[in-house]
């Protein structure tokens, strides 16, 4: 259930608003509902890891996927999809770190 909330808000968010509000996509849902802390991680490192490859890929595919190439030349990669795999870790760990301190918070305020 959280890897689905944090997916459709990531999705969301990602055409409109800037990269760093998928954090704040991962993090709430994982505040309100999330169970454990490496479920929660997990969760959104997924979440924001597939909406990051699917929006670039929505960016790059029209254009024959041009300037990824070039950015890819210009970091010494062999093809433009490490450079996508790459840009989807960094928005995971993004994803995944924002989750897992939603939940944490969560544990440190409840009553044990």
């Amino acid at each position: 259930m959280l890897f689905f909330i944090i997916l459709i808000l990531s999705f969301a968010s990602g055409y409109f608003l800037p990269w760093w509000v998928v954090a704040i996509a991962a993090f709430l849902p994982a505040l309100f509902i999330g169970k454990t802390p490496a479920r929660s991680f997990w969760s959104g490192f997924a979440g924001v890891f597939i909406v990051w490859t699917i929006l670039a890929l929505f960016k790059t595919v029209p254009n024959d996927n041009m300037l990824a190439k070039r950015m890819a030349g210009l970091f010494n990669l062999p093809n433009w999809v490490l450079l996508l795999i790459i840009t989807a870790l960094i928005g995971g760990i993004v994803g995944g770190m924002s989750a897992l301190s939603g939940v944490l918070l969560k544990k440190a305020f409840s009553k044990s």
